[in-house]
């Protein structure tokens, strides 16, 4: 065991968020926490961080329990580069060489068995704890989280605030912790990203603790789930799509119980009520107080109630909704994607993925019209009316309230009319009033999408619809959009919400050029999985049968992947050079009298010339590899 709750409880100003949570994680587990908006998830972490208590129950941790946290608001020290503030999760690697260091000087005129001994001690717990590998590991980190080696001298203070965060984690990620709790760690991130974060937790040792949104990660990365509902915690095994599966069997289990324990409440009811004065006095007085003592099940369906995104019947259009051929688009100097061609029929959903700043946001604008396509032609089909809903809620008025917002699609709509769509969306009561600027996030992302709906469109041009919403709306409005009869195109980073929506993907890549591709997200995965399978076959084959079929495997590479292996190859050959200068030096240090009248140094080199000598096969290895590509 790391920790355990135990009946954990806390209210805040009198509002009972936690009423008697209880779980515990042990050694490597990995956990997903999941619940609605406000059910009490981040306070969970609060109090396994120590950074709340519980009003009542218990939190225990085991002795020195090394807790690693992602923090949405991350400090740095000033001045700061980003390289180093990777390298200061290794604090104690620091300490240890700076000592080592500080020996090696005052073993020049000390060879006293102490001296010795503290720096052997040093050595080997340098050596253990990866003394020689935290720069590498660092540094890998650092490219995986998209922070490439020419902004590795930029001042944390230059960062953006998605910058920031994504640095907070490489920290993380490297601290060594026991136990690590990540609060929505995908946010800032694209979807290339977000898959090496998945492989690398595949890999990692410890425990970790998941909020996510992001069903398809939680998939990938977590073997058990906890749901706070009703706060209370109730536990799965097994990843997001079988805690999904299964929380509705307990849910319908426990609809049944609360139904026959609701009849068998009222039948005593009605006993108690029939001879509490009669005959049966006793009886009656029994059941009143069995009743008492009763523990009542809870009916889950009183404390929230589920979105309701039903869109309604729309005009039909004509069979081909949008024509484009040999489409260009950027801006003025800048191509993001050209020769583009595709035809969405009446029907169609297209899921538009890519990095941020490949181009995903401009494609929509352009098919929008809202900026001119550099080069070609897009034509849209009869009877066609769009509804756009933007990532950054755009479209919304702040000082409009709810109803004035929902009228400015439809004038003549009546109040009742619009109140009545509006608690579709969990705008219940005197909610209708408030103003959109007093909205939290995801309120004003349920606002947009109603706006949308009662609009009529019979086409949805959706940016990241659901970047605000919790899992449970996300459900309501996958489900919705799949009885749509019009036609959708949505940007989206939510690759399980592409599977159930997409029928087309359009993923851009880094330069000017993308894949087009009939299916869903996982779909279309599994075939560019392919493609990269049947390169690395390709360039593995026998040298006689390659030249008996001569091909040039450029021709399957894109563009990126073409620059990012040439670039690869050029730090291997730079890299080279460096390893055998390094190699050459500890050579002659083994063979300096000096070196071998010491015998922990002796051994130190030796170890160090052997693994030089690894790292310079490794490269000449990867360099053949490379150079096998793109021949």
């Amino acid at each position: 065991m790391l920790f355990r709750l135990t009946d954990a409880s806390k209210s805040y100003s009198g509002h009972e968020v936690l009423k008697g949570v209880s779980f515990q994680l042990n050694p490597a587990e990995k956990v997903g926490l999941v619940g609605r908006n406000g059910a009490g998830k981040t306070t969970v972490f609060r109090l396994i961080s120590g950074d709340e208590t519980p009003d009542s129950g218990s939190v225990e941790k085991v002795n020195r329990l090394r807790i690693g946290i992602l923090e949405q608001h991350v400090a740095f020290e000033e001045d700061e580069s980003v390289h180093t503030s990777a390298l200061s999760a290794f604090k104690t690697l620091h300490d240890i060489e700076a000592e080592m260091r500080r020996l090696e000087v005052e073993m020049e005129g000390d060879h006293s068995a102490a001296t010795l001994d503290r720096y052997a001690e040093l050595q080997t717990r340098f050596e253990r704890e990866g003394g020689f590998e935290y720069v590498a590991r660092a540094e890998a980190v650092l490219l995986g989280l998209k922070f490439e080696k020419d902004t590795w001298g930029q001042k944390t203070s230059t960062l953006s605030g998605g910058q920031q965060n994504r640095l907070g984690m490489v920290r993380l990620l490297l601290s060594n912790s026991d136990v690590l709790l990540l609060d929505e760690p995908t946010n800032h991130l694209d979807v290339a990203t977000v898959e090496w974060l998945e492989d690398y937790l595949d890999s990692y040792d410890g425990a970790y603790m998941i909020i996510s949104h992001d069903r398809y990660f939680l998939d990938k990365t977590c073997s058990r789930i906890i749901e706070i509902e009703n706060g209370m915690a109730y536990s799965y095994k097994g990843n997001y799509s079988k805690y999904s599966v299964d929380s509705q069997i307990r849910k319908e289990q426990l609809r049944r119980e609360f139904e026959n324990q609701k009849a068998f409440i009222q039948k005593t009811e009605a006993f108690i009520r029939k001879n509490l004065a009669g005959q049966k006095t006793k009886q009656a007085k029994s059941r009143r107080n069995m009743l008492e003592r009763m523990d009542r099940i809870t009916d889950i369906g009183a404390n929230h109630k589920e979105g309701d995104f039903e869109l309604g019947g729309v005009e039909r259009t004509g069979a081909v909704v949008l024509s484009v051929k040999d489409l260009s688009i950027g801006y003025p100097g800048t191509v993001l994607a050209e020769n583009v061609d595709f035809s969405l029929h009446r029907g169609d959903s297209m899921g538009i993925i890519g990095g941020n700043g490949t181009g995903k946001s401009t494609l929509l604008k352009t098919v929008l019209g809202e900026i001119r396509e550099l080069a070609g032609s897009l034509q849209w089909g009869t009877k066609v009316k769009t509804g756009y809903y933007s990532q950054q809620l755009e479209g919304l008025t702040p000082n409009n309230d709810l109803i004035s917002e929902l009228r400015t699609v439809a004038p003549s709509a009546e109040a009742g009319e619009l109140r009545s769509f509006l608690a579709g969306f969990l705008f219940f009561g005197e909610d209708v009033f408030k103003r959109v600027a007093d909205l939290s996030g995801g309120e004003k992302g349920r606002l947009a999408l109603a706006k949308l709906i009662f609009s009529q469109a019979n086409v949805l041009i959706l940016d990241e619809p659901t970047n605000h919403l919790d899992i449970p709306s996300r459900e309501a409005l996958e489900i919705a959009l799949q009885k749509f009869e019009g036609t959708i195109i949505a940007v989206s980073h939510d690759r399980y919400f592409l599977d159930r929506i997409a029928t087309q993907i359009f993923a851009f890549e880094p330069g000017p050029s993308f894949d087009v591709y009939n299916g869903n997200y996982s779909e279309y995965h599994d075939w560019k999985d392919g493609q990269s399978d049947n390169r690395a076959a390709e360039s593995s084959k026998p040298a006689e049968i390659a030249s008996a079929v001569p091909i040039r495997k450029e021709v399957d590479l894109s563009k990126n992947e073409l620059n990012k292996i040439r670039k690869r190859i050029a730090e291997i050959e730079s890299l080279i050079p460096q390893y055998e200068d390094a190699h050459g030096q500890l050579a002659s240090k083994l063979s300096d009298p000096e070196t071998t009248g010491d015998r922990n140094g002796f051994e130190r080199i030796t170890r160090q010339y052997n693994e030089t000598e690894e790292s310079i096969k490794r490269l000449y290895d990867e360099w053949d590899q490379l150079t096998a590509k793109i021949s």
